[in-house]
């Protein structure tokens, strides 16, 4: 069996969730950060924060951050559309290199999810680099590298090569679990 593999995106509130308790249900997973923008372009969809559920959605975040002991969950200034951007995965792409990756997304979701600050400015994922342990500095300059560009497409291009609609999702031995409510599920099927 293949590790478990966890994508996610920044700008998910539900990934929030998720990555706060991934590695304790599934210790051996490998993070893959993914543009789900392009996702979404790519499958047509509509995510339910740009719906009539929106609301609904947002209520549930803020009940389960509330019964796993998080901060209450504060929404940014135009959140999900003016809050998105790809810096803040390439970002993690550069951190995966460096060994930082989970500290980096975890300080990224703090800023977004707790703080309530867009991760579409970059001043706020070079202060969350900075929280994570890395060179700002080289953050910025990572952040047009070619290199790390072609990580997270490639990421991209695999979540959905291997039918990834929406994030947080893990896979595992080809068997998707979308959703931060099918994590237990793929921690049972991880387990055998």
């Amino acid at each position: 069996m293949s590790p478990p593999v966890f994508y996610y995106d920044t700008n998910s509130p539900y990934a929030y969730l998720a990555a706060n308790r991934v590695d304790e249900l599934l210790p051996d997973a490998t993070w893959h950060p993914i543009a789900f923008g392009i996702v979404l372009r790519e499958l047509g969809r509509v995510p339910w924060s740009l719906s009539p559920a929106r609301d609904e959605g947002m209520a549930e975040i803020e009940r389960r951050a509330a019964e796993r002991g998080l901060p209450a969950v504060r929404w940014p200034e135009g959140w999900p559309v003016d809050t998105y951007s790809l810096a803040p995965l390439r970002a993690l792409e550069f951190a995966d290199e460096r060994g930082s990756q989970r500290e980096l997304a975890r300080a990224l979701y703090r800023r977004i999810f707790q703080e309530g600050a867009s991760l579409a400015e970059v001043d706020n994922v070079l202060r969350a680099a900075a929280e994570a342990g890395l060179d700002p500095e080289e953050v910025r300059a990572a952040l047009d590298d070619d290199h790390v560009k072609d990580r997270l497409r490639e990421h991209t291009d695999e979540a959905m090569a291997l039918g990834v609609i929406g994030v947080p999702t893990v896979v595992l031995d080809g068997k998707v679990f979308w959703g931060d409510d099918r994590l237990e599920d793929a921690a049972a099927a991880a387990s055998g």
